[in-house]
């Protein structure tokens, strides 16, 4: 068998193994709750009226998109962290130009932290948010990441509504 067939057989098997992984990662109990618990945010609307407040897009060091975020800055006070109060929401622009909830951002600044066992991920200082140090867990409540439910960052995630993210690939 040819070098490249036998790259080209790999590359199929492991894009396979990554998709079941981040479809397997979509069933896990801990971000069905969480999906469960925060629904009412699919409609920004409800952010907005519980306190949330929308800060422009943001880009990691790395290029990638971090989405807009929807911060509650009441909720950046709790130290213990509750599934039906996330302290950011992560929105990408819909077609329509109305926000689709993507995901829910927990923080505290309290740590090493876990969500019902699992574990936060660490930001150092200095951050792209301009933050002292924290603590985050990142629970993707749309499509599957190809990273995984739990995955700091999303490599597809765009501030242009999609119809532009379309136009882009073209």
């Amino acid at each position: 068998m040819s070098t490249f067939w036998w790259a080209r057989a790999v590359a199929v098997v492991l894009s396979g193994v990554a998709s079941h992984a981040a479809a397997a990662d979509m069933a896990n109990p801990l971000a069905d709750r969480v999906r469960a618990a925060n629904e009412r945010f699919a409609d920004a609307s409800v952010a907005l009226a519980e306190g949330y407040t929308p800060i422009s897009c943001l880009d990691g060091p790395d290029g990638v998109i971090t989405g807009v975020h929807y911060v509650n800055q009441k909720y950046l006070e709790d130290e213990v962290p509750a599934i039906g109060r996330p302290q950011a929401l992560m929105y990408e622009p819909g077609d329509d130009g109305h926000p689709n909830l993507v995901a829910v951002e927990y923080i505290t600044f309290k740590g090493p932290a876990w969500l019902e066992g699992q574990p936060y991920n660490y930001v150092a200082a200095p951050n792209r948010y301009g933050l002292v140090p924290f603590y985050d867990l990142l629970v993707w409540t749309g499509d599957p990441d190809p990273r995984g439910v739990f995955a700091d960052k999303s490599p597809g995630l765009t501030c242009e509504p999609a119809h532009a993210k379309q136009d882009r690939r073209d």
